[in-house]
């Protein structure tokens, strides 16, 4: 019997790593993983961060070596677009012409930045942050500039703006929300994000949007809703992001806010599965699908669906989790809190030294530790618990909070 193909398209973190768990898990067919960038995979959080700041190596960004691949006999197919998944035939469309045959097939197509439509849209100088090339255009452009307008206060917004902000460029952040990440969050940690932007001298332009961008040829102004004009010298747009499901479209798999999949990652093609930014999977312990765009999940979620490919019960359940850094305050998150009643502290919030739980009919749906570590896996402990939880305790730092959740002493 002939090896079998599996064929990964998407040369991102969640296809690059589950490449690696097929051969780790003993896979000894063929691996072929095709990415539309020149690169080969990469993580995205350096982009906007230490590798944005010249702080930290190129090198430091990949996911693996340059010769883990060949090592791994995973034949990696870089700078090729795959045109059509064709699920009758099991194969792949590839732009340069041919076809390569599968006989299971992930799909790690990601999502690409959502393109701001206003006047003056089309003038250079106009930076959406996404891939490597961006980072890099970016660098260039902050050595040579000393003003950057910012179109969004959301995560990416944000971190370039600190970033940026660090490295000394004069900022200025727009959002038509009161604070930033406020449909995610609420009003408090959106303010208290605000007034660290504002602590490092950034200008923060909130409750307006953009009107337009100004300019002869290139971007030297942009105009908000309010009728404030920010001179800048070139801008940086961060908007959110669209999951890329043109393919899976085309080729006749179900796509609603995403590649729509089942907790074993499977689409509605058999023997085709989904990870990363572009899935939009049922959650076992939600139940319900959801879409998680954050590194975490690419991790994770990548090498969960290798397991289904090699035909392992697999059931993808972990908790929603992110982390961001911005100045000297580090976070992470973890949960899917679509709504919630109330947002208990515990610590130092004038400070900057918390964590805050968001509570819904008294049980913990998410948390946030902001320069409190160590602390992460009793979050998440807390919300898989689904206790209500007295919110005095919650407060209080002496009351662990493993022993709120149930879980043994050390």
């Amino acid at each position: 019997m002939s090896k079998q193909t599996f064929v990964i398209v998407g040369a991102s973190l969640a296809g690059a790593k589950a490449a690696q768990e097929l051969r780790e898990h003993g896979f000894d067919g063929r691996i072929v993983l095709i990415g539309a960038e020149s690169e080969r995979p990469y993580e995205r959080p350096p982009l906007t961060k230490d590798y944005l700041r010249g702080e930290s190596e190129r090198e430091k960004a990949y996911v693996h070596r340059a010769e883990f691949y060949g090592e791994q006999d995973i034949d990696l197919i870089s700078g090729a677009t795959v045109t059509a998944v064709d699920p009758d035939g099991s194969r792949v469309t590839l732009d340069a012409g041919g076809d390569v045959d599968y006989d299971k097939l992930l799909l790690t197509t990601g999502a690409e930045p959502r393109r701001i439509e206003v006047p003056g849209a089309d003038l250079e100088g106009i930076n959406y942050l996404r891939t490597l090339a961006d980072c890099d255009a970016l660098r260039a452009r902050i050595e040579d500039s000393g003003r950057v307008a910012v179109v969004g206060a959301g995560w990416i917004g944000s971190e370039f703006a600190a970033s940026a902000r660090q490295l000394g460029l004069d900022v200025t952040v727009i959002d038509p929300l009161a604070v930033p990440n406020e449909q995610i969050f609420g009003a408090e940690i959106g303010t208290f994000y605000r007034d660290v932007h504002v602590q490092h001298g950034v200008e923060m332009l909130l409750g307006q949007g953009l009107e337009a961008f100004e300019g002869d040829g290139a971007v030297a102004r942009v105009r908000t809703t309010a009728g404030k004009v920010v001179e800048c010298d070139f801008a940086v747009v961060g908007i959110g992001i669209t999951p890329r499901t043109d393919l899976a479209a085309d080729a006749g798999i179900t796509v609603e806010n995403g590649i729509v999949a089942n907790e074993h990652l499977v689409t509605s093609a058999p023997g085709i599965f989904v990870a990363g930014d572009a899935a939009n999977a049922w959650h076992p312990f939600y139940e319900r699908h959801i879409r998680v765009e954050h590194w975490a999940n690419a991790l994770n979620q990548g090498p969960a669906a290798a397991r289904a490919m090699l035909g392992e019960d697999v059931s993808y359940d972990r908790i929603p989790y992110f982390f961001s850094d911005q100045y000297d305050v580090g976070m992470e998150y973890s949960g899917y809190a679509t709504s919630w009643d109330e947002v208990v502290f515990r610590g130092d919030r004038e400070g900057g030294e918390f964590i805050a739980f968001w509570l819904s009919d008294g049980r913990v749906v998410g948390g946030m530790n902001v320069n409190v570590w160590d602390v992460n896996e009793h979050v998440q402990a807390l919300i898989r618990s689904r206790r209500p939880v007295d919110a005095a305790a919650l407060r209080d730092p002496d009351t662990p909070l493993e022993s709120l959740a149930g879980e043994p002493s050390a």
